[in-house]
């Protein structure tokens, strides 16, 4: 069947890499003699980053000499040595086009389960000197894959590989690693996959988004859509209902408490702006007469519907746009709205919704409050949130309307310092903060869905106390104002200064504006990339593969063109861009 011709080994060190430190096991070196396999790894061996390699279903990592001798024709290489590609067993036969998932070999005393392909990482351009690498192996159909261990033993180069049982559905690696990554797709083939018991679980939940993400859009019959909709939040929203912006014109400006500020927003021409998705939000760009435009992203915050749009905008002390807002827009002046976008929106069904929220994060979920009070639902509706005191409780009266229409609701509200006029169980329900003490002494349905929105302190608080109290993760839904955080896999954590603009000369190039981040920054071609770039501003981005493959970097593209080198394995969401691999064609803004 096969043959093992190298056992190679490496514990993860650091490297240096683009000015930052990269903890990683990518570099092996063949072994001489017998090695003990174990359930985690072989003997002497290490992963560096245990998020996206090692563990129990990636306990060993194969690559084939038939890869090797393709690779070295590709790229006209021949410096090649066993462990090349960070494989621990370089392997005559066992080709990815024929091995499949959940196959069964013996290789001395050992007994392995193949369990996936390998997972795209660019610490293997890193070790090959190429960067696309990771894009390569998979559009070239030869990722390689990973072994679990059944049983325990010793394994030695020149060893023979026997097949001792064939996996159900007879998937191979090459079509498992196609099916999440290229077009083409159809449910057949995600339900089928899905069958097989020994498929690791990253790529399960993988699949299982992807069906879900069909199942949203009510289409079973033809291929599931292309791209890798549903990974991140970027990719899961439904496609915006323009590119760009728009203007709208301010009909009425309502003052919510003594720091929060509505404006209500109308198209200019007339004519039906989309009905957003409660939860969604939308970027407004501002133009003072004598400064800069002034670009955030507000979420909306009133009923859904299709004649205007409401955001409400908190004064921040140094604020450039609160202040804005505050200060010198009128009734009757023009912005520059985008249309409503993202994956923070109330989900359908019957189940509990419990709407947590702290300041002005009760933007989004309040949008949600109207949508469920228009429809008069059933359902057991849960208004928990937070605030200083009366003074700055915005939509008290408009929260408690609604709820009224809501058979079924229950309301909390937490002050943190009242003041001596907020009345106990009239304004509010309890001194201290909506925290996870505050949720342990609530009977929460921990089978319910959990919307939670405010300070990136108060939601992972609260993320990590429902977790605890038994609600499953993909039942917390949350939203973050401002930037995300950083994804960064094997790169040495450092504190991250403010978003600046780079060092060095100002670029010359077309404008590019990270939305979240307020900052506006001219393009250079010094840069490969839009990551590149706003890893230079220190503005927090998410990442894995760098090389278009992923989407973990998937972010919405709020206006203009871009353009791709190298060109990712498949499009993304519509109104998204890959700023791994994307450069501006133009003036563009990015929800980042």
């Amino acid at each position: 069947m096969g043959r093992l011709l190298s056992v190679n080994v490496g514990l993860p060190h650091d490297v240096s890499w683009q000015g930052r430190t990269v903890h990683t096991g990518i570099w092996k070196a063949p072994v001489e003699g017998p090695r003990m396999v174990r359930r985690l790894n072989i003997e002497g061996d290490g992963q560096g980053d245990l998020n996206g390699h090692g563990g129990e279903r990636r306990a060993v990592l194969v690559y084939q000499t038939d890869s090797y001798r393709y690779w070295q024709n590709q790229l006209g290489r021949n410096d090649f040595v066993y462990g090349q590609f960070g494989e621990n067993f370089t392997v005559d036969g066992l080709p990815d086009a024929q091995v499949c998932v959940g196959d069964r070999y013996r290789i001395g005393s050992a007994l392995f389960e193949v369990t996936q392909p390998r997972v795209t990482c660019y610490r293997l351009g890193i070790r090959m000197n190429k960067p696309e690498m990771a894009a390569l192996l998979v559009k070239h159909g030869r990722p390689g894959f990973y072994f679990r261990v059944l049983e325990e033993g010793e394994v030695e180069a020149g060893d023979e590989i026997t097949q001792v049982a064939s996996g159900p559905e007879r998937i191979s690696v090459s079509e498992i690693d196609a099916l999440l990554y290229m077009p083409g797709r159809s449910r057949d083939q995600l339900e089928r996959a899905l069958r097989i018991p020994a498929l690791s679980v990253g790529w399960r939940k993988s699949f299982e988004t992807l069906l879900a993400e069909d199942e949203r859009k009510g289409d079973h019959k033809g291929a599931v859509t292309t791209g890798s909709a549903g990974f991140n939040a970027a990719s899961s929203g439904t496609a915006p209902a323009w590119r760009g912006f728009r203007p709208l014109r301010v009909s009425r400006k309502v003052r919510e408490s003594g720091n929060v500020t509505s404006l209500l927003l109308e198209p200019v021409d007339g004519q039906p702006i989309a009905t957003a998705l409660p939860g969604q939000f939308i970027v407004l760009r501002l133009e003072p007469a004598s400064a800069p435009p002034l670009m955030r992203s507000y979420s909306l915050s009133g009923e859904p519907r299709a004649s205007t749009y409401r955001v409400s905008v908190k004064r921040e002390a140094h604020g450039a746009v609160s202040g804005y807002v505050d200060d010198n827009l009128r009734v009757g002046d023009v912005v520059q709205a985008s249309a409503a976008r993202g994956s923070f929106t109330l989900r359908p069904g019957d189940t509990p919704v419990v709407l947590l929220s702290a300041g002005i994060g009760v933007t989004p979920v309040l949008a949600m409050l109207h949508a469920l009070a228009a429809e008069a639902s059933t359902r057991d509706i849960w208004w928990l949130y937070g605030a200083r005191n009366g003074r700055e409780h915005p939509f008290a009266e408009e929260a408690r309307g609604l709820l009224k229409a809501l058979p079924h609701h229950h309301r909390h509200i937490y002050y943190s310092s009242p003041n001596p006029e907020d009345r106990p169980n009239v304004d509010f329900d309890a001194a201290g903060r909506l925290n996870t003490q505050a949720l342990q002494e609530l009977n929460l349905p921990s089978y319910g869905d959990f919307y939670i929105c405010g300070p990136s302190t108060f939601m992972s608080d609260l993320t990590a106390g429902l977790a605890a109290l038994g609600v499953a993760r993909n039942q917390i839904h949350t939203e973050m104002f401002g930037a995300g955080p950083s994804n960064t896999p094997g790169i040495a954590a450092s504190p991250l200064p403010s978003p600046h603009v780079p060092a060095g000369p100002a670029g010359s190039g077309p404008l590019v504006t990270f939305a979240r981040t307020g900052l506006n920054v001219r393009w250079q071609p010094t840069f490969h990339s839009l990551l590149e770039l706003a890893e230079a501003c220190d503005v927090p981005v998410r990442w894995a593969c760098r090389t278009g493959v992923c989407y973990t970097c998937e972010t919405g593209l709020v206006a203009g063109k871009i353009s791709y080198a190298p060109d990712p394995v498949d499009t993304p969401a519509d109104g998204n861009l890959l700023i791994c691999c994307a450069q501006p064609q133009g003036d563009v803004v990015i929800d980042l």
